[in-house]
């Protein structure tokens, strides 16, 4: 068997290790001489023929091979066409106007435009059309809406998604008007609505009432993203198991005798501390799948297949760290007996003179008929910022509004803000607003960001000049240039952003006053819903609550290892593609563990349900996409009352918790 049939047996074979049919393998080594491609290359012109055609219908057998060879063939013609057509307008273009030809000459099989996102496309010339210009294909991505005609008389070329919150079909049905959203400001959930929410005050403050203090050293994430090395991400998820080993044994006072490896055959009851796993990289965790990764001090780095039977019940998810108590008699697998709970991080503190201060700084700008505090006042918010069919932002200028209205103390921005998935930025064809004087031969991500997003932004910081603004990234924004995470704050230069903005890490943690605050912009919940298995009777049977307890237990922003498959993921946009993921960097991890404290409160953005919960004394928040594909979203309003101290606790000096949970009301909002 020579190198290329092997090739092609690798590639194109149902299951690793068997061979092709020999009429199938004769009409794929045709293809191959008659056009002098690689096997490499035909696998490609492959995918992309499954792209076209419906990858869950389309098999390789020996019907498909002869029509994927029938469509290189044609491929190849219109290319040729096209050339020459590109050829004879040229000549003609002295004697008078002519039909420009807008058919792509990259592509050979004409079918890759607007499906596969790595395919660039030559960006025609354009001009300014009144006050506006259009950039067609500025970013060099596809258009979607310049599709083959020749794809389109085969099959449908848009692949159908799964329906999102706002689509009623699947083939891009039309959006509801912002104008003509329904119930806007219409609260849907609150957290301990006992808590009164103050009226606005008469004019702004006039100054900030926060004290923005960061919990997270920035420059450590600065890193050089993808630069990682296999020996700097084994040590990180090494050392990770065994030091939350040394917490346990602190925790419940265990000898080192109590501990062994869970691979070793023994007949006696050992503890075994390990990352749960999947014996298998394809399909979902599930029960019978489940084994417990060890680390190299305690077991070599070895797997263990785990017998989960015994158990009233568990919830577990690949990644996470556990404590197991049970016994390995046959050396086959580890018979779990019982799941160690896992010490918690302290609560959240402050000395009673910080928190008067803090205090004080809320009493400024009170009126004469107010002798208390008025309440801090927080809003927050997730991208996507717009619509899929438009860039208008008008749920983020709604916002803005709301945030005047209200005289908000801080505003919390999640991205994306410029999101990658948005059809209309993937593909470069969009108009920018009336007015705008940007020249379209220089126009950049940032001057985009600068008229759509900024615009609004400096708008609220000049009508509220107290107002604090914190813009935390995502690994889908287009204008980040770290794309990994845990990622890199914005770069400021040309966002044209007020003073009063400040661009952090993602994810980062901060005190507003005495409130410490954790926010993260990935979705994790989602990830964490997709990937979990549970049986039996669970101690949190509320499935929002439990997937927020993981992130507490396990004391970090993204405690699932691996993320899941990008195919499995729910897209936040209806473009083509695969969503963007997870984008772990392992190496860096530990910049997204919690170091000393719980936060008093919990920022999760993610697509599922929007939600505010007391989950282990943190008040966890998930305000929600403010823009959903065909319609308006929601955001959160957090409403902190004063610390009211005792005369005893005044005159200490202890540390004080600050009980976020019982002076801190939760409103999730329809914009």
């Amino acid at each position: 068997m020579d190198n290329t049939t092997e090739e092609l047996n690798e590639r194109f074979a149902s299951t690793p290790g068997t061979e092709l049919p020999v009429d199938v393998l004769g009409e794929l080594q045709s293809i191959l001489r008659l056009h002098s491609i690689t096997p490499e290359e035909l696998f490609f012109k492959w995918e992309s023929y499954c792209l076209t055609m419906g990858s869950e219908n389309t098999k390789l057998d020996f019907d498909t091979a002869r029509a994927l060879k029938k469509d290189v063939q044609e491929g190849l013609e219109r290319g040729s066409r096209g050339k020459v057509h590109g050829r004879n307008a040229d000549r003609k273009v002295a004697t008078g106007p002519s039909k420009r030809n807008n058919q792509t000459n990259d592509d050979v099989l004409g079918m890759l435009d607007g499906l596969v996102p790595a395919t660039p496309q030559p960006a025609p010339s354009n001009g300014v059309k009144g006050s506006t210009f259009k950039r067609k294909a500025a970013y060099e991505t596809p258009a979607a809406s310049k599709s083959s005609k020749g794809a389109m008389s085969r099959s449908p070329k848009r692949l159908d998604t799964p329906l999102g919150p706002g689509n009623t079909n699947g083939h891009g049905s039309q959006s509801i008007p912002f104008a003509d959203r329904l119930n806007a400001g219409q609260i849907i959930e609150t957290l301990n609505p006992d808590l009164s929410v103050p009226e606005p005050p008469t004019a702004p403050f006039a100054k900030p009432r926060v004290k923005v203090t960061a919990r997270t050293d920035l420059d450590k994430f600065s890193y050089r993203p993808m630069a990682m090395h296999l020996s700097e991400a084994s040590e990180v998820l090494d050392d990770r198991i065994d030091e939350f080993m040394a917490l346990l044994q602190a925790h419940h006072g265990l000898d080192d005798a109590a501990f062994g490896n869970p691979a070793s055959q023994s007949t006696s009851e050992v503890i075994a501390v390990g990352r749960i796993a999947s014996d298998s990289m394809k399909g979902r965790l599930n029960a019978a799948s489940l084994v417990l990764e060890t680390s190299r001090r305690m077991g070599a780095g070895l797997r263990v297949p785990l017998k989960v039977g015994g158990l009233p019940g568990f919830g577990f998810f690949p990644g996470q760290i556990v404590a197991l108590r049970g016994v390995n008699a046959s050396g086959e697998y580890f018979s779990v007996k019982e799941i160690l709970s896992l010490p918690l991080l302290p609560v959240a503190v402050s000395r009673p003179v910080e928190i008067d201060l803090h205090n004080e700084r809320l009493r400024e700008g009170l009126n004469e008929d107010e002798t208390q505090a008025r309440a801090l006042s927080t809003i927050f918010c997730s991208g996507p910022y717009t619509t899929d069919d438009d860039l208008a932002f008008e749920a983020l200028h709604a916002l803005c509004a709301r945030a005047v209205s209200t005289c908000a103390d801080a505003l919390i921005l999640n991205g994306p803000f410029l999101d990658v998935e948005h059809p209309l930025l993937a593909s470069g064809d969009f108009d920018l607003p009336m007015g705008d004087h940007t020249d379209p031969e220089t126009a950049t991500l940032q001057s985009v960001f600068n008229t759509l997003v900024a615009a609004p932004l400096r708008d609220l910081a000049q009508s509220v000049p107290s107002i604090t603004i914190i813009l935390i990234p995502s690994i889908r924004d287009a204008i980040s240039r770290h794309v990994s995470w845990p990622q890199d704050r914005l770069s400021r230069r040309d966002l044209g952003l007020p003073k009063q903005a400040r661009l952090v890490s993602n994810p980062f943690t901060f005190a507003l006053n005495e409130v410490t605050i954790g926010a993260s912009a990935q979705d994790v919940l989602s990830a964490l819903r997709l990937e979990e298995v549970i049986s039996g009777k669970l101690t949190e049977p509320n499935i929002l609550a439990r997937l927020a307890s993981y992130l507490i237990d396990q004391r970090h922003f993204f405690p699932l290892f691996p993320p899941p498959d990008q195919e499995n993921l729910q897209k936040a946009s209806s473009g083509n593609g695969l969503p963007v993921g997870a984008g772990l960097d392992t190496s860096y991890l530990r910049l997204g563990e919690w170091l000393n404290v719980r936060p008093d409160v919990l920022i999760t953005p993610s697509v599922i349900t929007p939600f505010a919960k007391v989950v282990d004394g943190v008040v966890v928040i998930n305000p929600g996409s403010l823009s959903k594909q065909k319609g308006a979203g929601t955001y959160a309003q957090l409403t902190v009352h004063p610390a009211d101290l005792t005369t005893e606790q005044k005159g200490t000096e202890e540390y004080i918790a600050h009980e976020i949970f019982k002076r801190g009301r939760v409103d999730i909002i329809k914009i």
